[in-house]
């Protein structure tokens, strides 16, 4: 975030600020649930095959096992690299 921006947010008065950070972790919040179902709704998509059980098969296991490790991965990659991109315009300003 930008330090003219930051500066604008602490000359908010208390209740703006209060309003703001519940603003921003119902946004977290938010975004979180979107990454679960979509993590959820991929890897069931991809890796289960039949619905003759109640739990998964050994292979059904392992796909979703291996499906959610990539996806974190991919998730944690892109948002290292939204970082230091963000970092970068932020110290070119």
């Amino acid at each position: 975030m930008d330090k003219s921006m930051l500066a604008d947010l602490d000359s908010l008065p208390e209740e703006d600020k209060l309003r703001m950070s519940t603003m921003i972790d119902q946004l977290q919040i938010r975004d979180s649930l979107r990454m679960y179902n979509s993590l959820v709704e991929r890897c069931f998509t991809d890796c289960v095959d039949t619905y003759q059980r109640k739990s998964l098969t050994k292979q059904e296991e392992t796909c979703v096992h291996r499906c959610a490790e990539k996806f974190l991965k991919h998730s944690m990659h892109v948002g290292m690299r939204f970082a230091e991109l963000n970092q970068g315009a932020a110290t070119s300003d």
